[in-house]
């Protein structure tokens, strides 16, 4: 789906918020450094979506089953914006929304 050129593809800003973390506390799992990533992401014409208040506010109705503020950000940012979210976290894959379990 992401290598399809008729598909639009996001990044959550939230995604290289949670990487600049691990990153800088050693617990990153990456190859490349989150600022690498992120220009890569740019230059391959990968779309930003920001973490809005709106968001935000949705994270609260979301049941209980990820407890991963990160995550459960990038639940609410599919469901308010009605985007395809591609996981291979099972947990993520519980909830109901336009939400895809990859293996």
């Amino acid at each position: 789906m992401i290598e399809n050129p008729e598909n639009v593809v996001f990044f959550s800003s939230a995604s290289i918020w949670e990487l600049s973390i691990k990153h800088s506390t050693g617990r990153a799992r990456l190859a490349l450094h989150p600022q690498v990533l992120y220009e890569q992401l740019v230059k391959h014409e990968f779309n930003e979506i920001q973490v809005t208040a709106a968001h935000g506010l949705l994270v609260a109705s979301l049941e209980a089953i990820h407890k991963d503020p990160f995550d459960r950000i990038l639940i609410a940012q599919s469901i308010a914006e009605g985007m395809l979210l591609l996981t291979s976290d099972e947990t993520i894959g519980q909830y109901n929304g336009p939400i895809r379990l990859m293996k």
